[in-house]
């Protein structure tokens, strides 16, 4: 339980935080139900926002770091904005996070890797025809059978390119918990990945959208 983790890490020391725990899927908004929103924001924010909580206290006495692994997808979405919506909420979380636990002597971390999806597996590849069936029949009047094929070749296409040097991230976790001085955020990326991130972030939204369409058209 809960009472008992607390219990016994109070007499050892704790000093460190990885809340690591994501889910992932694929879809354009209205293709997603109500529930699978609800399912993600439980997962991706909520779950580490309970574990932060519960320690918080050991944390603080013990001058602790937390780490939340983020993803690049925080700053843009390319087809699955239920997973930038959570990476995106929980940087946010850290940020507010990161500030008050200075008094404390506690310091928060961000990892944001690029696409790993080959290392981690956390997306499997898309099958339009599961999609296509799961649909309503509202969204099945608005888009095409031929639609959701590219679709989810596209996103498939991302998912082949992926990283499979998953140790890279691992890296910057472990410097996160051990290093003298820490970065607040460790983006973990290629170049190109970097770039996106930077348009993203400096420059009009019309110019993101711009860059953005023209990749889905793809």
């Amino acid at each position: 339980s809960e009472e008992c983790l607390l219990r016994n890490f109070s007499s050892v020391g704790f000093w460190g935080l990885v809340n690591n725990a994501g889910i992932s899927t694929f879809g354009e908004t209205g293709w997603l139900s109500m529930e699978t929103y609800e399912k993600f924001a439980d997962v991706n924010l909520l779950g580490s926002i309970r574990t932060t909580l519960a320690f918080l206290p050991l944390l603080r006495k013990y001058k602790g770091r937390i780490v939340f692994m983020s993803s690049i997808i925080a700053y843009f979405t390319l087809g699955n904005g239920i997973y930038s919506m959570t990476k995106a909420a929980i940087e946010k979380f850290c940020d507010a996070l990161r500030l008050e636990m200075k008094k404390f002597g506690v310091q928060v971390c961000i990892i944001q890797p690029g696409n790993y999806a080959r290392s981690t597996k956390i997306q499997p590849p898309v099958s339009a025809e599961e999609i296509w069936n799961e649909l309503s029949e509202e969204e099945k009047a608005v888009y095409n059978k031929e639609y959701v094929q590219e679709r989810a070749n596209f996103f498939n296409s991302i998912l082949s390119e992926g990283s499979i040097n998953g140790s890279e991230v691992v890296d910057a976790m472990v410097d996160a918990l051990m290093s003298p001085a820490p970065k607040a955020r460790y983006m973990v990326a290629k170049l190109k990945e970097k770039a996106l991130v930077f348009v993203c972030a400096l420059f009009p939204t019309v110019v993101m959208d711009s860059v953005l369409s023209y990749a889905l058209s793809k």
